[in-house]
């Protein structure tokens, strides 16, 4: 039986953990927003503008391990405080750079803080999880609201103010957010806790090293597929929806907003999915009907375009609460922060390239098209890997109880 304070500290860690998750998808859309007016502040192209964050977003992913195995072996709370407090400090610095080269430091400085929060702060939910879908898709709603706030964010900063305030005003929202979780920390209030509350059945070496083989592949394909798309929103918006955004910034972000907002909510139903049928259908059909609304952002426009953009992106990240479902799985509970890191080294570390990607086609075709068409084809490989993974036996219970 969990104690009153134990209670208590789930409860916070849980509300942290989502709350952060919104925090950690903050300065890759905002900055993908910045960028409309980097590409005449600083009279580089889309391409050049957009790789200044190839950094960042590359050690987003690839520092993941290392910090969910600090998270493993030292502490999980400690690791999301320097989360917090390095991820402000980062925006911030952002927004006081003033040249190219400082602007993608800050960037990386920002997307190395940035690393710790998926594979701690997602191994952390899942510690306290019964459902593990069903919370995993509604931590993925905070998730989908922070590109959503981050862009309108940013929009409305950039008309108002600057560019440079559309960092620095969310990155000191993140230092209050660390200096009020380590209060709570001195006292007592959240506290380490090493057990799950759901305890999987054992699974064989075989099937775990199968799965783990087969989601790199699969994990690959997710980030590839939502970094490019996260970077190439803005941009095709601003070309192909002209008469819904009246060619200002701000009225680009609403509708980058609304994009990531809705794609949000439908993790809900995606977790819940994921805890009442096989994970593997529920992985792979996601990947599945991806294929067909990508190959058709390649050539729509207008109203058309901003229905298949809301489906696509919701699809591609509803695909999430199975996906880390299947990490938790099959990773041991003792490793299962340095798991979720090698994931994301996977879904934003080398996937990152996504972005470089998403700028080189742009500038070497002048549009899109051919972008949509990779991505569908991206997930086509995607969706055929699934079919590999292990099928599932019945397991799982909860050792505790609120």
């Amino acid at each position: 039986m969990t104690t009153p304070s134990e209670t208590q500290s789930a409860r916070l860690s849980l509300g942290f953990s989502c709350v952060g998750h919104s925090y950690a998808h903050l300065f890759a859309p905002i900055f993908y927003v910045v960028a409309l007016s980097l590409e005449q502040d600083l009279s580089l192209s889309h391409g050049e503008v957009i790789a200044l964050i190839v950094a960042g977003n590359v050690l987003y992913g690839v520092a993941a391990p290392l910090a969910g195995w600090l998270g493993d072996k030292w502490s999980s709370t400690g690791m999301m405080g320097l989360f917090f407090v390095g991820t402000g400090a980062g925006m911030v610095l952002t927004g006081m750079s003033s040249s190219p080269m400082m602007i993608a430091l800050a960037l990386a400085m920002t997307g190395l803080f940035s690393s710790i929060y998926h594979p701690v702060g997602i191994a952390w939910l899942v510690r306290h999880a019964v459902n593990r879908g069903t919370a995993l898709g509604i931590n993925g709603v905070f998730g989908g609201i922070g590109p959503g706030v981050a862009a309108l964010s940013a929009g409305f900063l950039i008309d108002r103010f600057n560019w440079q305030v559309a960092f620095i005003a969310p990155g000191i929202l993140l230092l209050i957010t660390g200096g009020l979780f380590y209060w709570l920390i001195g006292r007592g209030a959240i506290v380490e806790n090493r057990v799950d509350r759901k305890q999987d059945a054992p699974t064989t070496r075989r099937d775990m090293i199968r799965a783990f083989l087969v989601l790199a592949v699969t994990m690959l394909c997710t980030g590839l597929i939502y970094q490019a798309t996260q970077a190439a929103l803005p941009k095709v918006f601003s070309e192909r929806l002209t008469d819904l955004t009246n060619d200002g910034v701000f009225g680009i972000s609403v509708l980058v907003a609304v994009v990531y907002f809705f794609a949000g909510g439908v993790q809900i139903l995606a977790g819940k999915l994921a805890d009442k049928y096989p994970l593997k259908f529920v992985y792979m059909g996601a990947f599945m009907l991806q294929v067909p609304f990508l190959a058709l952002a390649g050539s729509f426009s207008g109203a058309s375009l901003m229905a298949v953009a809301l489906i696509m992106v919701s699809v591609n990240t509803g695909a999430l609460p199975a996906e880390n479902s299947l990490v938790a799985r099959y990773a041991p509970a003792q490793w299962r922060g340095l798991a979720f890191g090698l994931k994301f080294i996977l879904a934003f570390g080398v996937s990152g390239f996504g972005v470089l990607m998403e700028g080189k086609l742009y500038d070497a075709t002048g549009g899109f098209y051919w972008l949509f068409v990779v991505l569908a084809c991206i997930a086509v490989v995607a969706a055929t890997a699934g079919m590999l993974l292990p099928n599932e036996k019945p397991q799982s219970v909860e050792v505790a109880a609120e």
